[in-house]
């Protein structure tokens, strides 16, 4: 049985706390009711203002609202009363079938008027007028204001759902002020039966507050058992709370006043039913569906937020469990109390706050719809135009009208694996809601940014890998340095230049490390951490180095564990639903941002409106990161698989973070996207059929020279993809955007763009390389294939057979790489791999070297920096379409460094992990060659761009 429906079997009703326009047009709302038994909708400010401005479902009511000159908040309540009505309508027969127990829509009054109960009553009164359906119920805050106006409302026969309930001392006077209100209705000689209540407890937030206030006090526990008193305090709360609720609503709804409403002649009245809401679970590692399993029982509601929802009916696993354990949930609020956290202070203050986030949500609702409803729509959401031939385009809209006809969206959304592969990827899109946990649960980011603030360091360093560290990489080189915050700095290479030139570069004593890695036992995540933390050990002693790291990982990680023993200054956990290359809205991109200065919420909050505009209820063709996949997908299967990244000089670190999105997604099973970021750009004519061109274009800072090349490739007939992105905080909706359409690309390609099989292959092909070197002291030997001034060749058995045969006439370096540089075929990509430090000073001759190739053979060019690209781009070279021709580039360290309490150095793991990678291409069957420089990396760079240039001349 559908486990939402089962709910009904234990006597809850299941409402959707959630409502958009196209949920009742497009037959969504009525569905739910049929197949998922759903009994009711509310809604909220912050649910409304993300369904007006985040979509064009409201852009022709929006024109004529405002074309009659309407105020803000007329025309607010005029697009929301069609909603409610529409949606009441769809309802009302649930609602007779019930005898008007469920079936049932909220519209809330203005949170501007929480603390007025005289306004709240008129507001109530005129809203209830204007829809005119029997089955609205009249949202009121449980304010000291809210409560003799819901007395009144009761009375006079209007429907009432009590919201923001915490406290159990407030519920009963809510539930007095229902009492009152009846007893007032039927002394009139009218019938109680006719009027309906809930009172809506909010869950999930009070779990939150609680989490907070402990990890706060365990930072100054000493006692041991204070500290386990503390700890056993989490995820308890609230769900005890609800239930010790509950057993008031029980003695409250059974005592001789309310028999003398209930038995009445005629028609009596009906209980108060306690509401959950706030039930979709924010803390990772509890169960995704905790607050709905644990509070399920007779007479009661639980509103659910959609992706809840989604996910009760996929693994819920309901059973009577309000009325289990209630001795134990006493237990928990008396623990509560002796640890010495008052349970009134946390729900006062989140009553507080409640009023406060609907009140700002309602204002911005207000600012929004005080335009027409397109530049609202194009204001928001970075705008994108696709310039594709016929063919092109007709195969893209036939993609879109198949998703549309087969609910993919909808199934994205849900989670459904068989989207793609049918494996684990359902575990997998967390970072789906992240915007909107985020922004409900952002407080930390704003915390930590006053702290580092207040505590005046000079820099940030993250140390980090990947997906833990291209995303603030990409905020560091597009904000760069904000007045009053430290400077943050990025350290993801093993190259020990590399480690060495941040630790030039900062004072360990007056610098806060950021150690982010979601598993905590990737390698070189934990060796810049024991490296740095010694250098602070050094600097301040050990027992205060722990306070200038803060670690980010996923619960229950090996780096959690280190972070407590060394007693880092904070822990912030990711989700575990969330790969680290779909994390940058995530603690891993938002805690370095906040730390930097940047203002994180903005960020979110930009990139939610682009979250809301790709949701479930838009067409698939008029959904921002489906179009985008849809065309990518469909387009590399058409060869088009070159994906070459443009972005203007504000914004051109965007491009990193894209590439190692896609290739890292998408290029496995000899199939995939081969991103190109930051090749020069030439003119169409050196650019094959296989390219698809991606404009990233800052319309604050947009650079002439790059929209002459991009007009030039789309008169040519290249298909070109052009993004306007405001300003740089709308970098938040690129990467909600780019999430997305991988993720659609991915299906459409036939993979599961969620794993990485063959970076792992790399890993562990290092892993075995390092397990010789502790054991011999180095790495093993290896006999070059050829030599000259001092540029080492180095090959497998049979890519040296292969160009041997070539050269073997008059051998020479630029000889060898003529021969490499000659298997490029139409429809190949050329690779440069570079093992050495990552600073201008290399990156300019490697340039030169991939211009070269490019104008020469046709071929779409990528370099990559390794480590690094082992993380990203690796996975597609390896694990994608054999189409690479690969240049390995490595070298001697000219100065070594050691990793503190290891054997080895960080230039025995860089080696090991070049000759991993390289193990790893010719067992893949790859075209590949490695040329080694010696110690003099800018010489030997010399001497090879001389030599690549002669074979391209």
């Amino acid at each position: 049985m559908n486990p939402l429906k089962a709910l009904g079997e234990y006597g809850q009703s299941v409402w959707l706390d959630y409502s958009r326009r196209n949920l009742i047009a497009t037959g969504e709302l009525k569905r739910l009711v049929e197949e998922d038994g759903l009994a009711g909708v509310t809604s909220n400010p912050a649910i409304f203002e993300k369904a007006i401005t985040g979509s064009t479902d409201y852009s022709e009511d929006l024109a004529a609202l405002q074309e009659q000159d309407f105020d803000p908040t007329s025309v607010f309540e005029q697009l929301a009363i069609r909603d409610i009505q529409d949606a009441a309508d769809v309802l009302r027969p649930l609602f007779d079938r019930t005898n008007r127990r469920d079936g049932f829509v909220s519209l809330e009054v203005s949170p501007f008027k929480a603390n007025e109960t005289e306004a709240t009553i008129e507001e109530a009164r005129r809203l209830w007028s204007a829809v005119g359906r029997e089955n609205l119920m009249i949202k009121v805050p449980a304010t000291p204001a809210g409560l003799p106006a819901i007395e009144t409302l009761i009375g006079e026969g209007i429907n009432v759902n009590i919201t923001l309930l915490f406290a159990r001392e407030a519920y009963e006077q809510v539930a007095e002020a229902y009492l009152r209100g009846l007893e007032a209705l039927s002394a009139k000689g009218e019938d109680p039966g006719r009027v309906a209540s809930v009172a809506s407890f909010f869950i999930s937030r009070i779990d939150a507050a609680i989490e907070a206030i402990v990890k706060v006090r365990l930072k100054s526990a000493a006692e041991p058992a204070e500290r386990e008193l503390l700890k056993s305090l989490p995820g308890k709360v609230a769900i005890a709370n609800a239930k010790l609720a509950y057993r008031q609503y029980k003695s409250i709804f059974s005592g001789d006043r309310w028999r003398a409403l209930a038995d009445r002649e005629g028609g009596g009245a009906r209980t108060q039913r306690l509401l959950w809401a706030s039930t979709s679970a924010k803390n990772p590692s509890y169960r995704d569906v905790i607050y709905v399993e644990e509070l399920i029982g007779p007479d009661t509601v639980n509103t659910i937020p959609p992706a809840t929802l989604d996910a009760f009916r996929d693994h819920g696993r309901p059973r009577a469990s309000l009325e289990e354990d209630v001795d134990a949930a006493q237990d928990a609020m008396d623990r509560l109390e002796a640890a010495g956290i008052s349970m009134k202070d946390v729900t006062d203050k989140l009553l507080e706050d409640g009023v406060r986030l609907f009140a700002e949500a309602f204002d911005k609702l207000l600012a929004a719809v005080n335009k027409r409803c397109r530049m609202v729509v194009d204001a928001q959401i970075n705008r994108q135009r696709h310039t594709l031939s016929k063919a092109d385009a007709a195969r893209v809209r036939a993609t879109l009208d198949d998703w549309k006809l087969t609910g993919k969206v909808l199934r994205l959304w849900t989670r459904d694996a068989t989207l793609w592969t049918g494996s684990d990827e359902g575990n997998w899109l967390g970072w789906l809601g992240v915007t909107e946990d985020q922004l409900a649960h952002g407080q930390h980011l704003r915390d930590l940014a006053d702290e580092v603030k207040a505590d005046g360091f000079s820099h940030v360093a993250l140390l980090g890998m990947g997906g833990s560290s291209l995303c603030p990489e990409v905020l560091r080189k597009t904000f760069g340095r904000i007045e009053g915050f430290p400077e943050l700095h990025v350290l993801d290479s093993t190259d020990p230049a590399q480690v060495k030139a941040l630790e030039d570069r900062i004072d360990p004593a007056d610098t806060l490390f950021i150690v982010s890695s979601k598993s905590g036992s990737t390698l070189e995540p934990n060796i810049f951490k024991q490296y740095f933390f010694e250098r602070v050990r050094e600097a301040i002693g050990a027992d205060r180095a722990g306070d200038r790291f803060i670690a980010v990982t996923d619960p229950g990680s090996k780096l959690e564990a280190i972070a407590e023993e060394d007693g880092f200054r904070h822990i912030f956990h990711g989700d575990p639903s969330i790969g680290g290359r779909y994390s940058a809205l995530s603690n891993f991109g938002m805690v370095p941002a906040a730390a930097m200065g940047l203002d994180a919420l903005k960020l979110l909050d930009s990139a939610d409106e682009m979250a809301v505009s790709s949701s479930s209820c838009l067409p698939a063709d008029e959904n921002p990161g489906v179009v985008l996949g849809a065309a990518l997908g469909v387009l590399a299967q058409g060869g088009r698989d070159k994906v070459t990244l443009i972005a203007s000089p504000g914004i051109e670190a965007l491009g990193a973070w894209i590439e190692q999105l896609i290739a890292e997604s998408t290029g496995k099973d000899g199939r995939g996207l081969i991103p190109v970021d930051r090749e020069p750009l030439g003119p169409p004519d050196v650019y094959g059929d296989d390219r698809i061109f991606v404009y990233e274009r800052l319309e604050s800072a947009p650079d002439a020279s790059q929209d002459a090349a991009v007009s030039a490739l789309e008169e040519a007939g290249h298909p070109v993809l052009r993004f306007s992105v405001a300003e740089p905080h709308d970098l938040g909706q690129e990467f909600f955007r780019w999430e997305l359409a991988t993720a659609v690309a991915g299906s459409i390609l036939g993979i599961n763009p969620f794993d990485q099989p063959d970076v792992e292959a790399g890993k562990a092909a290092t892993r075995e390389l390092m397990a010789e070197y502790e054991k011999t002291g180095a790495l093993p030997p290896e006999t070059p294939i050829f030599e000259e001034k001092g540029v080492k060749l180095f090959a497998d058995e049979q890519n040296a057979i292969s160009l041997w045969t070539t050269v073997t006439s008059h051998p020479s370096l630029a000889a060898y790489l003529g021969a490499h540089l000659d298997r490029i075929e139409a429809g190949d990509y050329f690779a440069l791999l570079a093992y050495i430090e990552m600073k201008d000073a290399h990156e300019k001759p490697l340039q030169t070297m991939r211009r070269a190739v490019r104008d020469n053979r046709r071929a779409a060019t990528c370099l990559g920096f390794g480590p690094r690209f082992l993380h990203s781009t690796g996975q597609a070279y390896k694990g994608g379409p054999n189409t690479g021709v690969f240049l390995q580039i490595t070298c001697d360290d000219a100065q070594d460094l050691p990793v503190p309490g290891q054997r080895f150095t960080f230039g025995a793991v860089k080696a090991a992990q070049a000759r991993g990678d390289f193990q790893v291409l010719a067992e893949r069957n790859r075209r590949a060659l490695r040329v080694h420089l010696g110690e003099d990396v800018a010489a030997g760079l010399e001497i090879l761009q001389t030599a690549i240039l002669q074979a391209t001349g």
